[in-house]
């Protein structure tokens, strides 16, 4: 009888980064506060829908986050917002007019009309 071992499967991220995404935040480290040792993805409650997406440079790691590695930095995840953001996707757009982080959510049941908050 042969015993066969079998390593566990890597969980998948919460959030996936296109490459784009990724770009700005090894920017964003390039120039991060001294202490700072990621930027964190939340969803606090505010505008018309009830939650939006903040992203803010984080100095230590919360137990319960989700830590996501890319090549110029950590993208962490609120624990709490984890939920909300599954199966999301980050990208970061520029045109003439704005530059900022833009989101997939599949879990966002509607959004505003300005983009700054969405609801599940």
């Amino acid at each position: 009888m042969t015993e066969t071992t079998t390593k566990p499967r890597a969980r998948p991220a919460a959030v996936m980064l296109t490459p784009s995404a990724e770009g700005r935040i090894a920017e964003l480290m390039a120039q991060a506060p001294e202490g700072a040792i990621g930027v964190k993805l939340s969803t606090p409650k505010r505008g018309c829908s009830g939650l939006a997406y903040s992203v803010d440079y984080v100095t230590e790691e919360a137990k319960f986050d989700e830590k996501i590695e890319t090549p110029g930095g950590v993208l962490y995840i609120d624990g709490a917002s984890v939920l909300y953001l599954i199966g999301s996707t980050m990208n970061w757009v520029e045109d003439d007019f704005t530059a900022g982080f833009v989101f997939a959510n599949p879990n966002a049941k509607g959004s505003c009309g300005c983009g700054e908050s969405f609801t599940v």
